[in-house]
């Protein structure tokens, strides 16, 4: 998930994750564990009533006993399916509700971590946590630990009544059963590691089928799909040698426990049997003893399998614990301030410095000094690396500079909480994102609040009510996963309706118009001028012919401002700006003889 490397050895500890979810329904465990051990008490007096029912019902032959005997048995049996269905019950109930707390704290957290952190993450692996790491936990608790706690409370029981009925076939089960325990201790710790590779590579997995699958146009489109079939089965492969591994471990594992265990029970019986010819022991002590070995035998090889449940959770839980261990380099401060009241929107850069994470050493700013007025709207070009992206994520606080400051009407960002600042912005991105919605929702996304007539007065401010009217349900019509219905222009053109809606003091467009037409083009700049009245605008443009009517163009170069000015100024003072005017209005100039 990161570069730092991850540890092989998730240790049984790491189950500490889930105490505080369980805590928070204790009476539900309560419960449980009240119906477990009635349930294994009833099932240690089945063997009494069955001793009495062959001893004293079959073996004398007396048909009162025997009814009286019978209807207790079906009494036990009765209090005994009520117990296990109750457990059942609760503890099914406390697996599902534990897994989806843990979903939405873990859910929580993601969305809570700063862009620093996607650099290095991947998708597929966080959706692996939130999905199979999560449903390994709540097979845990919801049936790995009744079960473990049962056959344990049923183990030491059976044991103790096999001393009651004979001390002599007891202590034959007990010498083996260190031979049954080993094995659970030397495969459990092979087993754990296995664990946690195999859910490793199952995110991995998961990791390239999210990126091959939102890239499957560009696949399609390179006739990449030969290499793309080829990869994941390779990773396919690497995942179930490791999960291969795995089973074969856990199925020797039960093979040994399962020999050992009712080879002792086959040879306690032997002994037994012996004893009931010789008089020694009646019919129903050795009936009692068989059914208090045989639960002792399955008890054990379930607890076995259990084992090998809990070993997998321990790896589930240490990666659970990685995700939720990560802090966001950018949280509000433990005392913010507040933002003027009316802002203005004035914005100052001081000697602003910066480098992303993901790439230390290569500075995306230096010494960046830069000062807009409320209400005036300005410019940054630049080629391509000049840092202009940078400027609009350093005042979205999405990084921190590293050095200098970036202020809003006076106050330093990074002493204001990141949720207020960025309610005060309104962003149109390069490249926008289309939930899997319909129109309404998706130009709501700008404002929740907003009502359908105010959502349709912004698309038809950002000139998109035509095509969206025009879809088979209107506005309500679903859009498709990332927009697919939509071309680029027309989701372009949603997100412009957006920022219209938010109605900002701040308005930052990155591109906004670059996947346009030149008529949409046309009716959107007409709609954001209208927009951008009173507000400060930030633009990053490629295509200068959109920023020549702009307040003040500034150009970057390998993140420093290299010229400001108007468009005619600049292009007369030659440089930066004069080439790329030249380069951009020469090939439309061209494009039009």
């Amino acid at each position: 998930m990161t570069d730092t490397p991850q540890p092989t050895r998730p240790k049984i500890g790491s189950l500490r994750l889930i105490v505080p979810y369980l805590r928070a329904y204790r009476w539900h465990g309560i419960g449980a564990a009240v119906s477990l051990v009635a349930a294994v008490l009833l099932v240690l007096a089945v063997g009494q009533g069955l001793r009495r029912l062959v001893d004293q019902g079959f073996a004398q032959g007396n048909a009162e006993h025997l009814n009286t005997t019978a209807l207790l048995m079906f009494g036990i049996v009765a209090c005994l399916a009520v117990a296990t269905a109750a457990r059942f019950y609760l503890v099914t109930w406390l697996g599902e509700r534990v897994a989806a707390d843990l979903r939405r704290d873990l859910f929580r957290r993601v969305l809570a971590l700063s862009p620093a952190f996607f650099e290095r993450a991947r998708t597929g692996d966080i959706l692996s946590r939130l999905t199979a790491d999560i449903a390994v936990l709540q097979t845990l608790i919801g049936s790995a630990i009744s079960l473990g706690l049962r056959n344990t409370l049923t183990i030491v029981g059976t044991f103790g009544m096999l001393i009651v009925t004979s001390p002599k076939l007891a202590g034959i089960i007990a010498l083996i059963l260190p031979f049954v325990v080993g094995p659970l201790i030397l495969f459990g710790r092979r087993e754990k590691r296995l664990s946690r590779a195999s859910q490793d590579r199952i995110a991995d997995l998961a990791a390239f089928a999210e990126e091959t699958i939102n890239g499957l146009r560009a696949v399609q489109a390179f006739t990449w799909e030969a290499v793309a079939r080829r990869r994941f089965a390779d990773a396919v492969e690497r995942s179930f040698a490791t999960a291969k591994l795995r089973v074969l471990t856990r199925a020797i594992q039960i093979l040994v426990v399962i020999l050992l265990g009712f080879g002792a029970v086959t040879f306690a019986l032997w002994v037994g049997g012996r004893d009931v010819v010789a008089g020694r022991m009646t019919g129903g002590e050795l009936s009692a003893f068989v059914l208090y070995a045989v639960l002792l035998a399955t008890s054990g090889a379930t607890l076995s399998e259990v084992w090998g449940d809990v070993q997998r959770a321990a790896g589930a839980a240490m990666r659970l614990l990685e995700l939720l261990a990560e802090e966001p380099t950018i949280r509000a401060p433990a005392a913010p301030q507040t933002l003027p009241r009316p802002l203005r929107g004035r914005i100052t850069f001081e000697n602003v410095g910066f480098e992303y994470p993901s790439r230390a050493g290569a500075p995306a700013l230096h010494e960046f000094s830069l000062t807009i007025e409320p209400g005036e709207t300005v410019a940054l070009v630049g080629p391509s690396g000049a840092g202009k992206t940078t400027v609009l994520q350093l005042l979205l606080r999405f990084y921190d500079p590293t050095s200098g400051a970036v202020r809003l009407d006076g106050t330093d960002i990074s002493t204001i909480d990141p949720a207020e600042l960025r309610g005060a912005i309104g962003l149109v991105p390069q490249d926008p994102v289309i939930f899997s919605a319909d129109a309404f929702e998706n130009i709501r996304f700008g404002r929740p609040d907003a009502n359908d007539a105010e959502v349709l007065a912004a698309a038809e401010a950002a000139a998109a009510s035509m095509f969206l009217n025009e879809l088979p349900q209107g506005f309500h019509t679903f859009l498709g996963a990332k927009g697919v219905m939509l071309s680029g222009g027309q989701r372009q053109r949603v997100a412009i309706a957006r920022a219209i809606l938010r109605d900002p003091t701040v308005l930052l467009l990155d591109e906004a118009t670059s996947a346009l037409d030149a008529e949409s083009e046309q009716a959107v700049q007409r709609a954001l001028a209208v927009l951008a009245k009173g507000r400060t605008t930030l633009v990053v443009a490629h295509r200068l012919a959109t920023v020549r009517r702009a307040d003040r163009i500034v150009v970057l170069d390998h993140g420093r401002i290299v010229a400001s000015g108007k468009h005619d100024e600049l292009a007369r003072q030659g440089g930066l700006y004069a080439r790329l005017a030249a380069l951009q209005f020469g090939v439309q100039d061209e494009a039009a003889d």
